[in-house]
């Protein structure tokens, strides 16, 4: 990695977004090209990279990185996250207290974005999801945990 204070970040981000109270199952992969797309508000997922017990916003970051660029990322996120979230509050079980779910995930959405930025300066560093929009989040997350 060339982002050395992310790489000694990336446990505490992990542990983070590991320990949320609100798990569900994730796609591990949520990228545009890994949905389909059909009449009616109809939507399959697939290449599943993992299935499993996770925080959702991982998956929401993913999705919303592969499908806008930096500008877009920054001037529509109350928009992407306020239609998320409602779509969210009316599938859910009314058991669970939708509110804590939100204000949960909203607080990790930067660290979901900090993982995904990890991952990439790992893998691909010069990747085009590496910028400004990710970087501020990222940021965000380094000084929130004292890692800057």
């Amino acid at each position: 990695m060339n982002h050395l204070p992310l790489q000694q970040a990336a446990s505490a981000i992990d542990q983070r977004l590991n320990e949320a109270a609100f798990q569900t199952l994730v796609h591990g992969d949520a990228k545009l090209a890994n949905f389909c797309f059909g009449p009616e508000d109809q939507v399959a997922a697939v290449d599943f990279q993992y299935v499993g017990k996770g925080c959702g916003i991982k998956d929401v970051a993913y999705f919303i990185s592969s499908c806008f660029a930096e500008e877009a990322c920054e001037a529509y996120e109350d928009e992407l996250l306020g239609h998320y979230f409602k779509v969210l509050e009316m599938d859910m079980d009314k058991y669970i207290d939708f509110q804590l779910v939100k204000q949960e995930w909203t607080e990790l959405y930067k660290f979901a974005w900090a993982d995904l930025y990890r991952f990439l300066d790992g893998w691909s560093a010069g990747h085009w999801k590496l910028h400004g929009y990710s970087e501020r989040l990222t940021q965000s997350v380094l000084e929130e945990l004292n890692h800057v």
